[in-house]
């Protein structure tokens, strides 16, 4: 959904794209969703099974797992200036620091842009770990529950502060910030989604019982999901407005909550549907989601040599087509080695 979304806000597109894909920017809070849910089904798996967490070995997973593909294609945007998408990059110790999404001009320094999301996700591994170590002991469903709605509410109130009195009086001035830098990119804003899938984690892992009772609906919940983000869509119609920033955000992280709950559902048809196709673009969507830009731009230097339209529906397909071969060396040149390393590294330990 992103990577699509992008081609048609960066690259030009086909005349049938905008209506079709107008609404992926949302992918990446389904993302933020599945990471949320994911990532903190391990700690309290591992919280339970031994009544702590290991920070050192969290880190670790995490470092084997993001850095090396990510640092590589880093290298690539600072190296080889020709394949950037954009001309300016922002300072290299923002990338390295992870602080690239936070005061950044995406009109001045786009390039490498959606790197903004693996920031949030770098914040979201340093702090959740810490959190869940604060409240561990007694009542610690109950202590969770409490601190993931009081962050939640906060998300509603910390945009509303920052559109007020941050973003919008500076509109009527020349050089106003950019939404998009004080509102849609800082990690403080995009809280939502990853609470939702600690939420739903929360439950399956500390409450199964009460799991079970609500998993037996399972393509209900998909279509709760579904239900939702259609509202969300007509609601969030357009970019950058009020009430997609106030109440859109939210609204889309509940219903790709439903979807998520829905299909780690047993009774849900997507839990029973064994895809060769979605695993596949599943393995490769890390790879994918850093490197797209670049091979979306070299490939239409290329084809354009050739005489391909740059609009046409062929220059999309060609591009999907080089994205995906990328990926997938990407995948089985590091990704793949490095989580072997990582794997012998652990048994060590």
């Amino acid at each position: 959904m992103v990577l699509l979304f992008h081609y048609d806000k960066n690259f030009g597109h086909p005349q049938w794209f905008p209506e079709l894909i107008g609404f992926g920017w949302t992918g990446v809070d389904l993302f933020f969703v599945l990471s949320g849910f994911l990532i903190s089904s391990h700690l309290f798996a591992e919280a339970q099974d031994s009544g702590r967490i290991s920070l050192k070995q969290f880190y670790l997973k995490r470092s084997f797992r993001i850095l090396p593909l990510y640092l590589l294609v880093v290298g690539v945007y600072f190296c080889f200036p020709l394949l950037r998408e954009r001309e300016s990059l922002p300072p290299l110790w923002k990338f390295l620091t992870f602080t690239e999404n936070l005061g950044i001009n995406s009109r001045q320094f786009g390039t490498f842009s959606h790197a903004w999301s693996l920031c949030v996700e770098e914040h979201f591994y340093l702090f959740l770990p810490l959190i869940l170590i604060g409240l561990l002991g007694r009542h610690f469903f109950k202590k969770l529950l409490f601190c993931l709605l009081a962050l939640f509410l906060s998300g509603f109130l910390i945009r509303y502060y920052i559109w007020s009195s941050l973003y919008l009086p500076t509109q009527y001035q020349a050089g106003g910030v950019s939404w998009h830098e004080v509102l849609y990119y800082p990690s403080y804003t995009r809280l939502d989604p990853l609470i939702v899938g600690i939420a739903i984690a929360a439950i399956c892992h500390l409450r199964p019982q009460f799991f079970v009772r609500i998993t037996r609906h399972g393509n209900s919940l998909i279509l709760s999901g579904i239900l939702v983000l259609a509202v969300a869509y007509f609601y969030c119609a357009q970019f950058g407005t009020f009430s997609t920033t106030i109440f859109g955000f939210p609204l889309i992280a509940l219903g790709n909550g439903f979807l998520v709950l829905g299909a780690v559902s047993p009774t849900c048809f997507l839990y029973q549907w064994n895809s060769k196709i979605t695993a596949f673009i599943s393995t490769l969507s890390y790879g994918l989601y850093l490197s797209h830009k670049i091979l979306i731009h070299s490939s239409q230097k290329m084809a354009l040599v050739y005489g391909v339209e740059k609009n046409s529906t062929t220059m999309f397909l060609i591009c999907l087509t080089f994205c995906l071969a990328g990926a997938l060396l990407l995948n089985l040149g590091v990704e793949r080695p490095f989580l072997k390393w990582r794997g012998r590294f652990l048994r060590k330990q």
